[in-house]
């Protein structure tokens, strides 16, 4: 699979922490940034995941910063992403099985290592189910979005 990951400065020693982590899963992975623990904005990176992963075919995204909060709020905003915050298991699964989540989001602050990877390996082995009632739902976010989307233009 292959995977576009970014974080902001609060993110920037997790992110890089996984990256060797999901290489050693098999899978390849595109750094976005940021590259130091200089200060920057979220939302730069929150864009930079969303972008590559649309406009680039990359097969999910993970996007990491202090909270989780900021960078999940940035990343929903594009069209076509369903990011979620996971800080357990269950939802990283439940997450794409379900809502068919294409961007992981993890606070730093919040997680420590042993369970981001918990959390990435997780959130990278699931699939979605596919079942009726969870595309029908899709279908009903990607109508919401549509419409917010056309009503802006």
């Amino acid at each position: 699979m292959q995977i576009v990951i970014g974080s902001d400065h609060a993110g920037f020693f997790l992110k890089n922490q996984l990256i060797s982590f999901i290489e050693q899963l098999g899978h390849s992975v595109l750094d976005v940034g940021t590259d130091s623990t200089d200060p920057v904005d979220y939302p730069d990176y929150a864009q930079k995941v969303g972008h590559t992963l649309l406009e680039q075919g990359y097969t999910r995204g993970i996007l990491i910063c202090g909270s989780g909060v900021g960078a999940s709020i940035a990343v929903n905003k594009i069209p076509g992403i369903r990011a979620g915050i996971c800080h357990d298991t269950y939802s990283a699964h439940q997450g794409v099985e379900h809502d068919d989540v294409n961007v992981l989001v993890v606070g730093s602050r919040v997680i420590g290592i042993e369970l981001a990877r918990e959390i990435v390996k997780t959130y990278l082995s699931a699939t979605f189910s596919g079942e009726e009632r969870h595309v029908r739902r899709l279908g009903k976010l990607k109508a919401m979005e549509a419409r917010y989307i056309n009503k802006s233009t």
